[in-house]
């Protein structure tokens, strides 16, 4: 009887997706496509003027808007740009790559950091022109000395810089790093956030010495577990540009109280970064809270809170239990774009959240819209499940067009349906109800790991201002033993309300 009533629900779900908003999708990057595949990959891209770009680890390519060719014949190195110009301290970049198109200069930037053993070094290239097929395209490439910005424990061991994330601001491109300690099964101990010099790095001149601060100040050698990891930083989008002077700002979570028995947390951090390139002296990095709806991270683990697994897979293991996968849910999810509609400055952001009750540990999205020309302050949220008792959703991330239309994409999964790539979109200024929209079903589990890699990413597009793009994974049939064959999926879909934007 449970059977039956679950495939009615699904029945129910997708025929109420089929009536929704047109969706149009291809494959992206596949595992079967690279030279050395891994199972961690983090699927990110973004739309520009002409092409559609994404990353996977340690690998790049993209695909014409219109018919979505691939630009180049096979997937890029990810080190390519850094290799070509004769960069070696990138020759070797061990994951956590990011994507975005700088809308304010129409350029691409690639970012992430090199592989260490104590040194490591941040890896950004710009690129020359907005069209990747161009035979004119050059990258300007930077590697950035992060060693001496990290800390190191009482066994003298450097930080490892994960998670980094970028954002394009007028006066710096700004990037987060989690400070995990080796010697201490990688426990967030802080973090450091660094403004990088935009305006040399888009006319491909040295750029002045990067600019970075960390909490806690100075960076303690033996750490504790720090609640507040994983910053991310506002990404400009639109054609309206910041006011003269305004500051970056970044987010991040409030885990509950490392305690044993605490679940919820009700503020999540603001962080206000400004940046003074001729007197230095002058830049500060300050750090605020605010009051949100109470929430449990997704799949929270009083015990370990960065062991956030337990969204379930239809495919069971030897003892008859569903394999699960990984939430991501200790941490707010890139990205977190702004857009300056002129009356007022919006920012979104997104995570993901339990909703299910007594000891039920499904997932569900969390979004919050921030507002204010200072300091922003929290001005709506809300919750997406649904209304779903049995589906997980989880990885998100949101972005809006220049009506105020947002949309936010996610992974889904349960015990009876395949991992899926769906997303949502409402109306901010309306505060309408969601509708979610399929862009890919699921059709296998990942059986060999638990790593459902860690971003994912929504952008809207730079030409008409209306369209989202959207990429993330899936499998086509279930991951078993030491196979590695997983798919990405790169979605559009345009809301009816939405104008394009004037040139």
């Amino acid at each position: 009887m449970f059977k039956l009533a679950v495939l009615m629900l699904l029945v129910v779900l997708f025929y109420g997706l089929a009536l929704g908003q047109t969706v149009t999708s291809f494959d992206g990057i596949d595992a079967s496509k690279l030279a050395h595949k891994q199972l961690d990959f983090d699927p990110n891209g973004a739309v520009g003027t002409k092409q559609y770009m994404e990353w996977v680890n340690v690998y790049f390519q993209a695909f014409n808007k219109s018919n979505f060719a691939p630009v180049w014949s096979a997937p890029q190195s990810g080190t390519q740009p850094w290799v070509k110009n004769g960069l070696n301290k990138c020759a070797s970049i061990s994951g956590d790559g990011v994507i975005i198109f700088d809308r304010l200069a129409s350029r691409w930037v690639i970012a992430g950091h090199s592989n260490g053993n104590g040194t490591y070094y941040y890896c950004v290239a710009v690129s020359n022109t907005d069209d990747l097929s161009s035979s004119t395209l050059r990258w300007h490439t930077y590697q950035f000395y992060l060693t001496p910005v990290l800390g190191k424990n009482s066994q003298g061991h450097v930080y490892f810089p994960d998670w980094p994330k970028l954002g394009t601001w007028g006066d710096a491109y700004y990037v987060s790093f989690d400070l995990l300690d080796t010697d201490n099964k990688y426990a967030p101990i802080g973090v450091v956030a660094c403004a990088l010099d935009r305006t040399e790095m888009l006319a491909g001149k040295t750029p002045k010495p990067m600019q970075c601060f960390s909490d806690p100040s100075p960076i303690p050698v033996n750490g504790s577990y720090y609640l507040a990891h994983s910053l991310i930083p506002a990404d400009f989008e639109g054609t309206t540009a910041a006011p003269a002077g305004r500051d970056e700002f970044m987010v991040s979570i409030q885990n509950p109280p490392n305690d044993g028995h605490s679940t919820t947390s009700n503020s999540i951090n603001l962080w206000d970064f400004h940046v003074d390139w001729v007197n230095p002296a002058n830049s500060t990095f300050v750090k605020s809270s605010l009051s949100v709806p109470s929430y449990t991270p997704g799949c929270y683990n009083v015990n370990f809170p960065a062991r956030t697994v337990c969204v379930p897979e239809p495919s069971v293991n030897s003892a008859n239990e569903n394999y699960h996968i990984d939430s991501v849910g200790d941490r707010l999810m890139p990205r977190m774009p702004y857009r300056n509609f002129g009356t007022y400055e919006s920012f979104l952001v997104s995570q993901t959240v339990q909703i299910g009750i007594d000891g039920n540990k499904q997932t569900g999205i969390r979004w919050y819209e921030l507002r204010g020309s200072g300091t922003p302050a929290l001005y709506q949220s809300g919750t997406i499940d649904a209304g779903s008792k049995y589906i997980f959703r989880m990885m998100p991330s949101i972005d809006q067009d220049n009506v105020g239309n947002a949309a936010v994409g996610y992974s889904v999964s349960s015990v009876a349906i395949h991992p899926g790539i769906r997303a949502s979109w409402w109306n901010l200024p309306n505060d309408t109800a969601p509708k979610e929209l399929n862009i890919k079903t699921g059709i296998g589990d990942e059986e060999n790991s638990t790593q459902w890699g860690d971003y994912t990413s929504m952008t809207v597009d730079p030409v008409d201002q209306c369209t989202f793009w959207y990429v993330n994974e899936y499998f086509p049939a279930n991951q078993t033993g030491t196979s590695i064959n997983w798919n990405t999926r790169i979605g559009k879909f345009k809301v009816s309300t939405c104008t394009a934007a004037k040139k």
